[in-house]
């Protein structure tokens, strides 16, 4: 059983050292006796205050407080008592559940002496009005913290870093000479998280690259963090097995993860930079497209796959064909062909109407101009864009 009081270490060590034996005993009963009076919650509070990183911006909203309670008192028509509302809402972003209590119960006792000292009977309606709605919305941040246990601007720096590593998943590895790849992937409703994303990796000392077009069920922020998950995950997998043990490999990781709502669909290429060989794996991915420069008429080039994470033997079937000089290949997700009301096929032809002026503008603005063209922005878009020159 752990000691408790002066020898765990709340005085310093060379005060309990210089303390003789008949001053230490009675101060560590006198510290146990009190101790055991105050409520185990009450202490687990405390101790996780002054062990975290609230006491300072506590202390400081706390003197903010007591200074705008004297401006309130002193000079009430240039700061009434609603000023007192402004350390509340600075709380939500600042410190944590527990600290904010504490300042709200400081907060309540400064505004009963400010009213009071002011001759005031009663608070104004208004007034009420204005420490409700800023106490609700205090609050409501707070727990979204205290759920995500962090505190200050801590999850707004998360919630970048997970932007951010989403955006880096997106990157190509550099092309070799005489090809060229454009990705690009735009969320929904122009937010940071998408719900689609591409892995890559080269192989075979860089003469064939491979890349994954994944698109996570759902859209935006919701499927962002899964999204981030499979990334990860599927980017570990990429090159690391061979090419026709990728999806099996990524459909039993989402097996294995066991969401309700976690399937996804995928489409892999696996292309051969030195004759322009490729094979297409899809697992309920829309069909990819082909440009042919000599007929300059792009074509659907359709493999066969079930959705990752429904079935456990999932057979994926690829497409294969080759890449000459001056043909371009797209792979992308249905965000650019969906549209409500309208069937599959149409958003194909629409999609490759969009790309057949790609083509006659000599591929000006590439892969963003197409993601711009095709579908809406109420779904994640992602295209990546293959060319050999």
């Amino acid at each position: 059983m752990p000691r408790v009081g002066v020898e765990r270490g709340r005085l310093s060590d060379r005060v309990r050292r210089r303390l003789p034996l008949w001053v230490k005993r009675p101060l560590r009963r006198a510290v146990n006796a009190v101790r055991a009076r105050i409520p185990r919650r009450v202490r687990r509070s405390a101790r996780s205050l002054f062990r975290g990183g609230d006491l300072l911006p506590l202390s400081l909203l706390l003197l903010l407080t007591v200074g705008l309670g004297v401006l309130t008192i002193a000079f009430d028509e240039w700061f009434p008592a609603s000023t007192l509302a402004v350390p509340i809402i600075l709380a939500g972003l600042l410190v944590r559940l527990s600290s904010l209590a504490v300042l709200l119960a400081v907060t309540a006792v400064v505004l009963g002496y400010s009213l009071l000292a002011n001759s005031q009977a009663a608070m104004a309606p208004g007034i009420g009005l204005i420490f409700a709605v800023a106490v609700a919305v205090t609050l409501v941040i707070s727990r979204t913290r205290s759920r995500l246990g962090v505190s200050g601007p801590v999850g707004e720096s998360m919630l970048i870093d997970l932007r951010d590593r989403l955006r880096a998943q997106a990157k190509l590895p550099t092309p070799e000479p005489g090809w060229k790849w454009e990705p690009f992937i735009r969320a929904a409703d122009g937010v940071a998280f998408s719900g689609d994303f591409i892995v890559a990796a080269t192989t075979c000392e860089g003469r064939v690259i491979e890349i994954a077009v994944v698109d996570v069920s759902g859209k935006g922020v919701d499927a962002g963090s899964r999204a981030l998950l499979l990334a990860g995950a599927f980017g570990a997998l990429i090159g690391s097995v061979s090419d026709d043990e990728f999806l099996p490999a990524a459909n039993a990781y989402l097996l294995r993860l066991g969401w309700t709502e976690g399937f996804a669909t995928a489409a892999h290429l696996v292309l051969d930079l030195r004759t322009g060989e490729y094979t297409l794996l899809s697992a309920g991915h829309p069909p990819a497209l082909h440009l042919r420069a000599g007929s300059g008429r792009w074509s659907v080039v359709e493999a066969e796959g079930p959705l990752l994470g429904v079935l456990p033997d999932a057979k994926f079937i690829p497409a294969q064909g080759q890449l000459g000089q001056g043909d371009a290949f797209l792979l992308y997700t249905d965000g650019l062909i969906e549209d409500h009301g309208r069937d599959m096929s149409q958003g194909i032809d629409k999609l490759l109407g969009h790309a057949e002026r790609l083509v006659a503008d000599g591929f000006r603005g590439g892969a963003k101009r197409l993601v711009r063209a095709a579908g809406g922005d109420d779904d994640d878009r992602a295209l990546v864009l293959v060319r050999r020159s």
